[in-house]
Formats: C-alpha cells, structure tokens, sequence
C-alpha cells in the first residue's frame, strides 16, 4: 500500500512511510489492550484533564498543523486552521460535559432500585478519512477517551503526516501508552482486524463501499459499529427566501473544503418563481472565484485532494452530459498543474443521469427547478442519500414543517449543513447509522449496565 503526502497544488510527492508489519501491529494492539485495563478505572477528571492538554496543544500549534492539512489534501489555509480550532473545541467540550453525560441515571422501578451506569468496552478501531483529517479524528476520539475506551486510528493514507501528528499531540500531552495509537495499515488489514477479539467496535467515515465492507466484518463478528457514509445534501429556496444571503451561503455551502464535504450542498433546487435570479447570481459568483494556491490567503478555491479524485470528478460529469446533463458553467479541469476542477453547474439532470444519483465530491453543483414546495420535497426525498438538507425560507414555521418531510438525518433552515461539538452528526438510508458529537456521540460506545437493588424479601 502507498502510504504518501502527495501535495495536489503540484501533485509531487513529498514524503513517504512504510506499512506496519504484523509484529508492530499486534504489539499496537496489545499495547492498547494494556492501557484500557487501567484507563477504565480512571477518574473523569483524569481524562477530561489529558483532553483539555490535547486541545490547548492543538491551539499552541495550529499554523504548523494547518499547513500539514493544506499541503496533504488541498485545504485553504484559512479553513484548515479552522478545523484545528474546531477539533481543540471538540475536544474541550468532552472534557468538559463528558462526566455529566455520562452519569448515572437513576430509574423507578416498581420495587426495590435501579440505576444505568455507563462503562467503557475496550478498545476501539478508527478509520477515518482525508477530507478533514483532525476534526474526523476529534470527533471519534474524543467523546471515547472521556468515555473509558482506548483508540487504535487507521487514518487515510493520503494524510500520512497529519496521522503522525495527531499521535504526538497525544504523546506530548503525556497520555499512557495505548490511549491514542495510529496505525499504518491498508484497508484491508484495518478490516481485517475487526475479527480481533480485543476490538470492541469500530467508527468508519468513508465511502458507501468501505462501509459495507467495514459492516459486514463487524457483523460478522458482533462488534458495534458507526456508520457516516457519503452524502448528496440538497439545498432547496423558496419563494419567500433572502436571495442575497441566500446565494452568498449556496456558495459556501458548495465550494468549502474545495466542494470536498459530505455535507456540502450538491443539490440545488429552486422553485420556479426564483429559479432563474437565483441561478444567474449564483452562477455570477461561482465565475468569478479565484483559484489557486490554497497556501495563499486570497485563494477561495484550491485543488481536489489528489489526482486521483480530480480525474474521477471529471469522468462523473463528463458521463452525466454524455447522457443529457447541461453544463452551465465550468465542466472541465482547470487550465494549471494540480489536481483542479473548474467550479461547475450542472442541469437537465433526470433518473439514470450518473449526477442525478452519485455524490460529486468537489466544486461541481446539480440545479434543479421544480414547480412547487412539494415537488421540492419531493425531489431531495428522490435519492438514496440522507445526510443534511437545507432549507431557505423567511417562514422559520414552513422551514420546519418541510424539515419534517425530508428523509435525512440533519435539516438546516437558513444556513447549509453545518458541524458543530453540541449538535448531533449523522445520517440515514445509505447515508449510515450512530450519530457522533454532541451527548448523543458520547453514548455509542459505551455498556449501559443496569444496577439492580432488591429487598430479599421482594417476589420473584
């Protein structure tokens, strides 16, 4: 397995690492195994205080992490500093709720007392993906740390440094051995070592087919699993909507992270009587982007994660019109070296159209024009997906009304599909199963044992 930063500004490798062997990993897991049986038995405070040092180093070092992001997988400098604050802020907010999340709660039986108390499993296994290499991590390893449990983290192979330093975030802050281990494995090993018995359940972020195959293996062997899988978000405007704004956060909602989010806005759908003010100020702005170097503050749009993806974004769109999709603006890679895709619109999308059903990871946006609210409905209920939706409307009582009506595990109204530590992450349909973040991420892999007290005396 290659196992490479590969800069996609100028798709030259800068450095390479080696794949564990079979010695090194079962001692990774052995090693973790080890540090469960004692961590288990620490105090909340303990760990919310090996937390907090992880974030405050995150902070202390957040321009050389950024720049690690940026030159691995593309990111504008400016939002992966963001994500280092936003993964230090996760990080604190377990630290800081996880003991009242976790606490016991007491139940009224019909006689004698009861309780549910919450206890760690063991050791769990991470696979988590490129697209924002420390806040996917955060939000796993954190709230299970809190929790008791150890972390084994097979990370994407294209962000081989960030992998590395988020290890050494962990080792600087003088956490135990084993809490926190990265793993240099492929794929397949990763799945592969579910069958452990001494894994406890596994988190995968990824796509659609990693997590079938992680699902089934877990199965398999009646592990725990969570599931967050692709998306195909849509982002429906009303009638009565802010176009101002509106088209201001269709533009972030597609282009952030370089349109390389699963819970970017990808489906775009307008009733008619906006539909052509919205399109025209939409398509104004996405023309004038300005794409670069996203180590340059004054990019807004950088390159695809690697060449690899550039090329499959270009064949997705290349196979849509080949079947009748229009293309409105961009369409093509960029004119420069790099892993680049032209920001893109695409319409005159129907069933059996490749764009009307896969997810475009990237700066392509799908326009649809429907006849009415429900026809909009409708339309984003018309995919196998069911991650986030938004809705823009000046009407918040008919915003949530239509949240109640689509099939997705998020609704946003005014504002595309966000991420925050306290609001719950997660999807349905082949979107995935669990949710993550909020008190809900903190519950997933956990025993709720039932503590049962009787009188000897009470009826059996």
């Amino acid at each position: 397995m290659s196992i490479q930063t590969v800069n996609p500004f100028t798709n030259k490798t800068e450095k390479s690492f080696d794949e564990m062997t079979e010695k090194e990993l079962e001692t990774s897991v052995a090693k973790s195994q080890v540090a469960f049986s004692d961590w288990k038995k620490t105090s909340y405070k303990q760990r919310a205080d090996l937390l907090h040092k992880v974030a405050s180093l995150m902070r202390a070092r957040k321009k050389s992490l950024a720049k690690t992001i940026t030159l691995e997988m593309g990111k504008l400098i400016a939002q992966s500093e963001g994500e280092i604050d936003l993964s230090a802020d996760i990080f604190d907010y377990y630290a800081e709720n996880g003991e009242k999340f976790l606490a016991d709660k007491v139940l009224n039986p019909e006689l004698g007392e009861a309780l549910i108390r919450n206890s760690p499993v063991g050791i769990l296994l991470g696979v988590m993906p490129w697209n924002f290499p420390f806040y996917q991590v955060a939000r796993f390893a954190a709230p299970n740390i809190m929790a008791g449990n150890t972390i084994l983290l097979k990370h994407a192979s294209i962000v081989p440094q960030c992998a590395v330093a988020l290890e050494a975030l962990f080792e600087e802050a003088k956490a135990p051995k084993g809490i926190y281990t990265n793993l240099f494995i492929s794929g397949k090993r990763a799945t592969a070592l579910i069958a452990d018995k001494r894994i406890k359940g596994v988190s995968l972020t990824g796509s659609e087919g990693a997590g079938a195959s992680v699902a089934a293996e877990a199965g398999k062997n009646l592990k725990k699993v969570v599931l967050e899988l692709g998306g195909n978000d849509v982002f429906i405007i009303l009638e009565d909507a802010d176009m101002e704004k509106t088209v201001e956060w269709a533009v972030v909602g597609r282009m952030n992270n370089n349109g390389q989010c699963c819970i970017a806005s990808k489906r775009f759908i307008a009733v008619e009587a906006i539909a052509d003010e919205f399109l025209e100020k939409f398509k104004e702005k996405l023309s004038k982007i300005i794409v670069g170097d996203p180590m340059d503050p004054a990019t807004e749009l950088g390159p695809l994660s690697s060449e690899e993806a550039a090329v499959h974004l270009e064949d997705q769109v290349k196979r849509s019109v080949s079947k009748g999709a229009k293309v409105l603006l961009g369409g093509k890679r960029s004119d420069r070296a790099g892993a680049f895709m032209e920001p893109t619109i695409l319409s005159g999308l129907k069933p059996g159209i490749p764009a009307y059903h896969e997810e475009l990871f990237g700066p392509v946006a799908s326009f649809y024009i429907v006849k009415d609210e429900q026809a909009a409905i409708d339309l984003a209920n018309d995919s196998d997906f069911g991650l986030g939706a938004s809705v823009f409307t000046q009407d918040i009582k008919r915003g949530k009304k239509i949240a109640d009506q689509i099939d997705t595990g998020m609704v946003f109204i005014n504002h595309p599909t966000w991420t925050q530590a306290d609001l719950p992450f997660g999807g349905t349909k082949t979107s995935g199963f669990g949710r993550e973040l909020s008190e809900l991420g903190i519950h997933e892999f956990v025993n709720k044992k039932l503590i049962r007290v009787s009188g000897l005396n009470d009826p059996f």
